[in-house]
């Protein structure tokens, strides 16, 4: 995953991706865990990126597209009831090779 996130960001000169293999090869003790209640009062609509793990921790309201490492199952479904759609981060390269419009949260 780092090193397909490193040539996307060369090849379409899209510098966020190195910042997400950056969050990605952190220490276990540092992992991005994201629980839904953040999302709904960060973002109210667009893309989001968590590079790490999706909780399923409080409401999402919001139709927001998020990529993520991995998810939990209850996390999945709370995604789907509020009308979003959640992706992998490879997908999301393919869709915004880019990266733009695109929130990493953390």
């Amino acid at each position: 995953m780092l090193v397909f996130l490193e040539k996307s960001a060369k090849k379409n000169d899209a510098p966020i991706w190195i910042a997400v293999a950056g969050k990605l090869s952190m220490s276990k003790r540092r992992k991005v865990e994201v629980n839904l209640g953040k999302i709904g009062k960060v973002v109210k609509s667009g893309t989001v990126i968590i590079p790490g793990k999706l909780l399923s921790n409080g409401k999402l309201e919001a139709k927001v597209t998020i990529a993520a490492f991995s998810a939990s199952a209850a996390a999945k479904e709370k995604v789907a009831k509020a009308g979003g759609k959640l992706i992998s981060i490879k997908e999301l390269v393919a869709q915004n090779p880019k990266g733009s419009g695109v929130v990493i949260l953390q």
